[in-house]
């Protein structure tokens, strides 16, 4: 069993409401039983309900990274709130009495132990994966259909650039949307989220001239996509036994979905990774149509910085474990990479939590960025690619933070490099106005997660500080 904490226990629950729930059913001493096996492995117990019958929760560590939440309540929310209040009560001390495991945990424990020696047995017989089948006709059809959606696509970006952002009027916004609507047909799921943007950016009440940068952004970055999109395309239509492209992000423009069996092939995985995030936050993205929750953590062994997103598409957003901050250190058995940039997004469905150690804190300063300069410069090659993210994160070393005459907060590097921090449009908050509250303990000698954004506007590379790392722990801004 891992170190059960509240902090780990809060990280498994689907929202914040499962959260207050589960904590509620313990303060409310709704459990009738409370049970352990003596090896640890199994918590579980009853819990009174609305029903005259107590429905039946337990947890199993049988596997310590991967739990297993059953219950017998008709919730269809996972881990369902009993099985939470089980972990509190535990987090909390109360008394768990020694019990065997039930039967019918026990029959279901055997089932999963054959399904994993079937596996294992296959894997030992040496037997080479069967190469999966490609359905050439299938997949021609679908490669035909989607160019024919970026030349739908291209005509339209086109017009728009001719006719000029100040003549857009309601009609053609209207026009938009239906391409919008039409590009789902064509399995440009990509574009068609970025093609939504572009019309929420000009779709506003307000004053319309704001939204015209990032509306010319929007419209260069789907020019740039139509125009490796169709090259991708083309090639795999004259080779449909050509790979997919694990280096960059374009097969996920054009609607593919990576599977973690896909991401294993290519070889994007790495074994026993230890993360330490260092900022997270949530945002509604109108385009996406879905809440996202977004971490950005730190691989302490490789140094870079990932980030994990988890999308909860508005229809089913209730349904749907809602991430949350987490504050220990993640270990993981396995980690998926998918492409990307300087930030990719990593992926795990296992892990166990400790608590985060002086030497940890050691290890995030070792991995900072000591130059300004050559961070930066990082930072521009990647915004140079129209199709990168265009909110890249470092982790900085700073000598200090300093405020100037102006009221302006900027960090020093070791050589007397200087870099201004300001709030950026990308985030949905500031956290500059929280620099004047710090303790002096976070503003020498510390490393800062920064994300940088060009803002066009001004010509100039704009960076917020997001999480501040010192000698007493992390800080965070976001």
């Amino acid at each position: 069993m891992p170190e059960l904490t509240s902090s780990y226990v809060d990280s498994l629950a689907p929202n914040t409401a499962a959260i207050k729930n589960g904590q509620g059913l313990v303060r409310k001493k709704s459990f009738i039983q409370l049970h352990r096996t003596e090896d640890g492995e199994l918590l579980f117990g009853q819990c009174a309900g609305s029903g005259k019958t107590p429905y039946e929760c337990s947890v199993d560590f049988v596997t310590p990274e991967s739990p297993v939440f059953r219950c017998s309540c008709p919730s269809r929310q996972f881990p369902c709130k009993h099985a939470l209040g089980l972990l509190y009560a535990y987090v909390e001390g109360q008394t768990f009495t020694p019990a065997p495991v039930p039967e019918d945990i026990a029959s279901k424990r055997d089932k999963a132990e054959k399904r994993e020696e079937n596996k294992a047995k296959q894997a030992a017989e040496g037997s080479p994966a069967k190469p999966k089948k490609i359905n050439k006709s299938a997949l021609k059809k679908k490669i035909t259909a989607q160019l024919e959606g970026l030349e739908l696509l291209e005509k339209l970006v086109l017009s728009l650039v001719r006719g000029g952002l100040s003549t857009i009027d309601a009609k053609t916004l209207k026009a938009v949307q239906e391409h919008v609507k039409q590009l789902g047909n064509y399995y440009l799921s990509g574009a068609q989220i970025e093609l939504r943007r572009f019309a929420l950016l000009l779709g506003k009440g307000e004053d319309r001239e704001q939204g015209y940068t990032y509306a010319v952004r929007q419209l260069t970055l789907l020019h740039a996509f139509i125009k490796k999109g169709r090259s991708y395309l083309t090639a795999r239509s004259e080779d449909p036994e050509l790979a997919l492209d694990h280096e960059s992000t374009i097969d996920e423009w054009l609607g593919h979905a990576w599977q973690l069996s896909e991401l294993k092939e290519y070889g994007l995985t790495t074994e026993n990774a230890e993360l330490l995030q260092l900022a997270f936050y949530s945002y509604d993205d109108k385009a996406r149509q879905e809440f996202v929750d977004q971490g950005y953590w730190l691989d302490k062994s490789a140094g870079a910085v990932y980030k994990t997103l988890h999308y909860r598409p508005y229809k089913a957003a209730k349904l749907l474990r809602e991430e949350d901050s987490f504050y220990e250190v993640a270990e993981v058995p396995l980690l998926y990479k998918y492409p990307g940039d300087m930030n990719p997004r990593v992926r795990y469905e296992g892990m166990t939590a400790r608590t985060v150690t002086p030497a940890d804190l050691g290890q995030v300063h070792a991995h900072a960025h000591s130059s300004i300069a050559e961070a930066v410069k990082k930072v521009k090659n990647q915004l140079k690619n129209p199709l990168s993210d265009k909110e890249p994160v470092l982790l900085l070393h700073a000598v200090s933070i300093s405020q100037t005459d102006q009221g302006e907060y900027l960090i020093t590097d070791e050589a007397g490099g200087q870099l201004v921090l300001e709030d950026i449009p990308a985030l949905p908050q500031g956290t500059t106005a929280l620099l004047p509250f710090l303790p002096a303990v976070c503003l020498q000698n510390c490393s800062l997660l920064v994300m940088f954004e060009h803002d066009m506007d001004r010509g100039r590379l704009a960076a917020q500080p997001l999480g501040i790392i010192h000698a007493e722990g992390i800080t965070r801004l976001l």
